[in-house]
Formats: structure tokens, sequence, C-alpha cells
């Protein structure tokens, strides 16, 4: 068991694609929360070459640059944050040099969604946890061998899947022994909100996100298999629904089913691409309509938005998608959990009928259980650390 401040190195994806502010919120948390805790923490983020903006651009020159570097001053990470190149070896932030000097005084490795590849840099670090962030869908990847995810590389494996190795979750453990845990929220960083510009449901979304999954008769998709089924709800329910909706304009046939069926849609770029633009959007909303990837939803994982997470601290009611998170969460309160089109509806009028008493339930709720305090700490203890 290590005791005290520990040195901690964090990877994720920030600026790989760039204006994104609900992502570069999911590295905050963790950057943020640990900082609290009285640790050192330092976040690398390593980018391929194909992934600069604009194409052929050099490292210091991309959007990637510019939007990396605004991100870690405006939380005060600047001088503890390294965008790296791992194609050319160019950095931006502190010099390659300096990462080396920290990454060897380092006592651990958060590796989100494993994107920071374990090699001289991170390979001497004792404790190298994989961070799994996509639930069903990293350990669906590793059964069927498709994508060489270097999870023997790391010494721990942890899973935002909350019902992942239990045996109500059909999803294979590859023979690892996953440590679950629960996504974190920095309270202080959300308030509760009391302004309301978007008298609507709302949510952040990206209709699709990589390719879907077959394995052993069943479909694990993305969030446009699972909001198809619901099309009718604007107007079955009278209520709004509001979408920050990234969606190729050619999806032609559901863009066209999604406007007619009465559902307003906004571009994320526009209200999200910030860190303050993402909040913005989440507190002044009346609530969340939280529809979950369908692989999710078949997986039964136990995944949980870190998204709908915000609007909880925020003190916003969510209406979320089960996916089995309720034998975790208790629901009916500021979280409602529906699994068809009735209980949704049914949701709403519940809002409607005691919508402050909501609010309220949704951030006790968020302090309860997401408080980046108790589940980081708890986490740390997991991995060995102990303050």
């Amino acid at each position: 068991m290590h005791r005290g401040r520990a040195n901690i190195l964090l990877s994720g994806m920030l600026a790989r694609v760039p204006g994104q502010g609900g992502l570069a919120w999911v590295i905050l948390q963790y950057l943020l929360g640990l900082r609290n805790l009285g640790h050192e923490v330092f976040f690398v983020e390593s980018v391929p070459d194909a992934a600069i903006v604009p194409r052929g651009a050099r490292l210091s020159e991309s959007r990637n640059a510019a939007y990396f570097l605004q991100v870690a001053r405006d939380f005060g990470f600047e001088k503890k944050a390294t965008l790296l190149n791992r194609d050319t070896g160019e950095t931006v932030g502190v010099d390659h040099a300096g990462l080396a000097a920290y990454s060897r005084s380092c006592d651990l490795l958060l590796n989100l969604s494993g994107l920071l590849p374990v090699d001289s840099l991170t390979s001497d670090i004792p404790v190298r946890a994989y961070m799994d962030l996509d639930p069903g869908f990293t350990q669906l990847w590793h059964e069927m061998g498709d994508v060489d995810l270097d999870l023997h590389d790391h010494t721990h494996h942890v899973t935002i899947g909350l019902s992942i190795g239990r045996p109500d979750c059909h999803i294979p453990t590859g023979g690892l022994d996953w440590i679950t845990t629960p996504q974190p929220v920095c309270l202080q960083q959300w308030p509760v909100a009391h302004d309301l510009t978007h008298n609507a449901l709302t949510t952040i979304a990206n209709w699709r996100g990589y390719g879907s999954i077959h394995w052993q008769g069943r479909f694990y998709g993305q969030k446009a298999h699972s909001l198809r089924p619901l099309f009718g709800l604007p107007r079955k329910s009278h209520a709004a629904f509001k979408l920050a909706l990234g969606i190729h304009p050619d999806e032609t046939e559901d863009l066209e089913q999604l406007h007619e069926a009465g559902w307003e849609l906004v571009d994320p770029a526009g209200v999200a691409d910030t860190p303050e633009a993402f909040r913005s959007f989440v507190q002044e909303s009346w609530a969340e309509f939280g529809f979950a990837k369908s692989g999710y939803v078949e997986s039964n994982c136990g995944w949980f938005s870190d998204r709908s997470i915000c609007y909880l601290a925020s003190g916003r009611p969510v209406i979320a998608q089960q996916t089995g998170f309720s034998d975790y969460l208790p629901t009916g309160r500021g979280l409602l959990a529906f699994n068809g089109e009735a209980e949704v509806l049914t949701a709403i009028e519940a809002l409607n009928e005691d919508y402050e008493g909501h609010r309220e339930a949704a951030r006790k709720l968020a302090e309860d259980y997401f408080d980046s305090n108790q589940v980081l700490s708890r986490l740390l203890r997991e991995l060995g650390f102990h303050a």
C-alpha cells in the first residue's frame, strides 16, 4: 500500500478532436479531482500525425495545440501538461525532457481508454491502470482480437461499467479482474444552476461513434440505434426536445424524420465546443434526455454517462436510458430510468408535477455517488494507494 501524496501521470483524449467540450470535462474531472485530493498530477496526450488539424501542419501550429493549451491554461495545468505527436516526437506544452523526468518519478499511470502506449516513457511506472470508458465494447474488442488494446501491458484494469464481471452481465472479462468505479464530478466546478435558457429536455451526443459489433447473436450498436424507436416522443409528450447532435449531413433519412417528429437539432460545435460552453448548455437546460449507445443497453453493463452526472450536479434532473445502472444508483427522484417510450412519458409527467423536488434530489445524488473526493479516493485505494 502506497501512502501519502502520489505522483500521477494521467492520459486521455482532449485535443485529438479539438472543440469537444464534453470530452474535455471527462479529463478535467480526473485532473481537478486528483489535484483537490493533494496529489501531483501531470497530463499527457499522445496524438498521431494523421489527427493534426490542419492536415500537414506542425503540431505547434495546429488547432489541436491551440485548444490543448487553452484548456490547460484555463484550469491551471499549463505547467503540468504535454501534447505529443507520437509519430514525429514533437511536443507542445512541457517538452519531452520534462515529461520524461516527471514520468520517472511517477507512482501511477491512469490511462483513460488506454490511449497512451506503454513504452519506454511509461513502462517503469509501477502501477499502470487501464481505465475503460467504453464498457462492453472494450471487452468485446479484446475478446474478438480485432483491436490490440495493450491490456496486458497494464498492471490493473478499471471500468466504468458497473456490471462488468457480474453474473447478470454477459460481456466477457477476458480473464481480467476489472475494478468497477463510477465516474467523478468536481462539485465545486458544477454548482446548482438557476438560469434557464433551454426550456427543454436536452443532451449532447454523437449520432454514431465507431463500428458496431455483432457477437454471439447479439448486436451492440450506436446512439442512432437507440433513438430511432423513440422518434415519436416530441409529438406524444408535447415536451420540447433539443439535441446538440453531431450527425453527418448524409444521414438524410434520419435527419428528415427527426425534424418531422419535432426534434430541435443544434450543432454541438456551436453550443459545446469548449468546457465553458458545454457547462453553460448543461446548466441552462430544464432536464436531460439521456439516450445511450444501444451496445450499452444490450450488454446491461451498468454504464452511466459522465454528461448525465454533470446535469445531476447542476440540479438538473436526468431521464436516462436503462443500461443496468439502476442496480447501483437510486432512481425515481432526480434520476429517472427508462426502457421504452412509455416510461419516458411517465418520467416527464413526474418532473412536471414536482420539478423543484427532482432538482434537489438530482444534486443530492451527485453528492452521494459521484463526488470526485469520494470516487477518486476509493479508486486510489483499489489501486493500492492510501492518503
